[in-house]
């Protein structure tokens, strides 16, 4: 058929951005463009063959996937070509002229006007096809999707301004061309060597041939009895493949450089930073993988809502299945990049099946172990730079795996060594569980932590008082998640763990006989003034009562064991859960000067809640009548 007038469409308005940015700064790194649209086309060629599972006929009598890269010196293009899923016309318009990627506003909001760093972000987010217009004033995109008539191809063009071009035309052989049309500083790309250098360094990895015409040396032509002095290489009508062209997760550990491993994750994750660290695997049992794992250096921006996806590609006897399969790793470990490849699940597996296969669930335990293994070698390493990165893996990723104290039973203590606190003697981030247990004073029988909204709020907190007055020291545990997560530890390493604001306050042998006999006579002197304060804030407490936990403060907030903390109880009601009422304990410090002029004071009800409402301050909530609160000060300021 004859081609068919074309069409004009207009960007989407985040795309048109991109482009401008593209086009008009990104020139510090230029050589990531072939990187890019050579992962691009080795998708296409992996979903074909997902595809072709259960649509043999899309393979076309063209079973043979590859990629081609063409040099064209006389039109000063560079052509990427694949024969792979391809595109209909529908998805080129949608594909290449919107950004669906939900991270696409974080891609414009990160960029800082450093030209490298902003190059970087292209693969990081996703938009790896514009990285085209870096070196190209114009591309081209003829393609067809498999299984389509001849006739049903489509062609896309753009300069990389606000518009593109779409036109339907005819293609016989399946798969997508992508076309550069090299801008005049651009044109080194069209050197052979200068190319293939590029395609080992970045994509040697592939797991189908890289191919490129095979070149040969022709001497120049001279007169019979002269000797020729100079030729040139030229192209023959062979092509050769200029990578590895097998799965790197296939070969042997010895047989990969550190270099090769850190580029395969560069491409697998669109991340231009290195990885802490991974782990390669063949696992050989009742179930067969093989696992190859990487922990980032940097979280992604969607990591932190419950959605996330696991950035895990499923392989079945090397031919891709799915992009996050999220059932391959706990959610707690969704940050971990990697491949798995199974020799036993069934090649038209799908998500469903995921969710109630045996093996699929003895593949998920073996990455949470293996991931779990190579972050504790990690931690107790005495290299410097292992230390480093364990560090920087836990500013990063820290509140994610803390998730799984309540959700991996089986891996609780494994997670629990990992983690790292502040104390209320040390403000750094640093102190394991078992640094604190050896650092217990005898007679010790618990691990006290508090649990707060800040740092500050949990070093500052009127619980610690007595346990600084004593030297003892207090795990300060500031993130949202700790409070949910302690919920699920009641002990480790047969150390019980106590919340140092739950229940009354009893330090066994390390508090003495004197201190529980004054807390007693104390108890009997106040009681009438505990007595009217029980009266005065029954809607607010459920018990007023004498402590021993106190030193400079007047009051604090108690809550009963096994209930919810005030902390808990907020963070539920901000994520729009019923929760019901709990009603703190008041404790009250029988030696400051506040609860000692209580009982004469003509302003009983007046001070008695303020008093409640500064120690529910003190712990970071709100009074519930903020105004009621102010207008009590006022009085007492007047008074």
């Amino acid at each position: 058929m004859s081609e068919q007038v074309s069409q004009n469409y207009s960007f989407q308005a985040e795309v048109a951005q991109l482009l401008h940015l593209v086009t008009h700064s990104l020139y510090s790194n230029p050589e990531i463009f072939l990187r890019e649209l050579i992962s691009n086309a080795s998708d296409a060629c992996d979903k074909l063959r997902f595809e072709g599972i259960n649509h043999p006929e899309y393979y076309e009598n063209d079973a043979e996937l590859r990629v081609r890269v063409t040099l064209d010196a006389t039109q000063n293009t560079l052509t990427i070509s694949d024969n792979g899923i391809g595109l209909s016309q529908q998805e080129a318009i949608d594909h290449l002229g919107t950004i669906a990627k939900s991270g696409t506003k974080d891609f414009m909001s990160k960029l800082t006007g450093d030209q490298k760093s902003d190059a970087q972000l292209i693969g990081q987010f996703g938009v790896g096809f514009y990285s085209g217009f870096i070196v190209a004033d114009k591309i081209t995109v003829e393609s067809r999707r498999a299984g389509a008539d001849t006739a049903h191809g489509v062609r896309w063009v753009s300069a990389g301004t606000g518009e593109f071009e779409v036109q339907q035309i005819d293609k016989a052989p399946r798969g997508t061309d992508v076309i550069l049309h090299l801008r005049a500083d651009a044109l080194d790309y069209l050197e052979s060597r200068k190319v293939k250098q590029i395609i080992n360094k970045y994509s040697d990895h592939i797991s189908l041939p890289i191919e490129m015409q095979k070149e040969v040396w022709q001497a120049e032509e001279v007169a019979e009895g002269e000797e020729s002095k100079g030729g040139q290489m030229v192209k023959t009508d062979e092509w050769e493949a200029i990578n590895s062209a097998s799965a790197l997760w296939t070969r042997g550990k010895n047989e990969i450089t550190d270099e090769q491993y850190i580029e395969f994750y560069k491409n697998l994750s669109h991340d231009f930073a290195e990885p802490l660290a991974w782990a390669h695997n063949r696992v050989e049992g009742s179930t067969e993988y093989t696992q190859l794992l990487y922990i980032p250096s940097q979280a992604k921006q969607d990591l932190f809502t419950r959605e996330a996806k696991a950035g895990i590609k499923l392989y079945v006897k090397r031919v891709f299945i799915m992009d996050e399969a999220d059932n391959l790793i706990p959610n707690y470990l969704r940050f971990v990049q990697g491949v798995v490849d199974s020799a036993d699940l069934p090649l038209n597996v799908s998500r469903e099946l995921l969710q109630e296969s045996r093996d699929v669930k003895t593949i998920r335990e073996g990455n949470a172990r293996r991931v779990l293994t190579l972050l504790d070698s990690l931690a107790k390493s005495e290299d410097e730079k292992d230390q480093e990165k364990f560090k920087t893996f836990y500013s990063e990723f820290a509140s994610v795996l803390k998730e799984g104290l309540g959700e991996d039973f089986g891996n609780r203590e494994r997670i629990l060594k990992l983690l790292r606190y502040a104390t209320s003697t040390n403000d750094e981030i640093s102190t394991s569980l078992a640094d604190y247990k050896a650092r217990m004073q005898d007679g010790q029988k618990a691990i006290y932590y508090v649990t707060a909204d800040s740092l500050t709020a949990a070093k500052n907190s009127p619980q610690l008082e007595l346990f600084k007055k004593k030297g003892i020291e207090v795990l300060l545990m500031s993130e949202r998640v700790d409070e949910w997560a302690m919920n699920f530890v009641h002990e480790f390493d047969g150390i019980a763990l106590q919340n140092v604001a739950k229940g009354a306050v009893d330090l066994g042998e390390l508090q003495d006989a004197d201190e529980k006999q004054a807390l007693e006579q104390a108890a009997e002197q106040l009681k009438p003034v505990v007595d009217r304060l029980s009266t005065a804030l029954k809607d607010k407490t459920k018990q007023v009562r004498v402590t021993t936990r106190l030193v400079d403060s007047p009051a604090c907030l108690v809550s009963g064991e096994g209930e919810l903390s005030p902390q808990l109880i907020r963070m539920l009601k901000q994520a729009g859960q019923e929760v019901p009422e709990i009603k703190p304990t008041l404790e009250i410090n029988p030696q400051h000067p506040l609860v000692q002029q209580l009982e004469s004071s003509g302003q009983f009800d007046d001070l008695a809640h303020v008093i409640f409402d500064q120690a529910l301050i003190a712990e970071g909530g709100l009074p519930e009548d903020p105004a009621a609160y102010v207008q009590r000060i006022n009085r007492l300021l007047l008074k």
